[in-house]
């Protein structure tokens, strides 16, 4: 069973709001499996760096997944604000659980779906296919990543895959 949101249906999503860098990013909460303070990660020899290392979340080894690395994301350092978000996707019909790095979580909030902008064809430096869609908030711009297609293409590129 997969927890994945169905964006096309749902007219209210529920989403967990995260921080990189200065860019906001609304990841659907039904993907959500938990937040976690940073842990130890064990790095992947050969990895690249959308997905360098495991970490172990109650004895499951998990991959971590770079989500700055898809959208282009200057590193910064860890802070006391730094989590770990583990998430269940569905990645060609098949649930896996990955976990992303966040500079911050903010909040869980609701976002209207028939509100969401498209990503301008022009002008962006975001791959069309890593976005659904954006959202103007009160507190800025949210991107609503497509955790499926950032996945998918971080399995097809050489070296460790994204499995679970």
């Amino acid at each position: 069973m997969t927890n994945v949101v169905d964006l096309k249906t749902a007219a209210l999503m529920t989403v967990v709001t995260m921080r990189l860098g200065r860019q906001l990013l609304a990841i659907p909460a039904s993907a959500l499996r938990e937040i976690l303070d940073p842990l130890p990660v064990t790095r992947v020899p050969t990895a690249d760096r959308s997905v360098w290392g495991v970490i172990n979340v109650r004895g499951a080894v998990v991959p971590l997944a770079e989500l700055r690395f898809a959208f282009g994301i200057a590193e910064e350092p860890q802070t006391e604000a730094s989590k770990m978000l583990v998430l269940e996707v569905d990645l060609a019909g098949e649930p896996i659980v990955v976990a992303v790095a966040a500079d911050a979580v903010l909040e869980v909030t609701e976002l209207d779906r028939t509100t969401m902008e498209p990503l301008p064809p022009k002008g962006s430096s975001w791959p069309q296919s890593f976005v659904h869609g954006v959202f103007r908030t009160k507190k800025g711009l949210h991107l609503l990543p497509n955790l499926p297609g950032i996945f998918a293409a971080q399995a097809a590129m050489p070296g460790p895959a994204v499995t679970q």
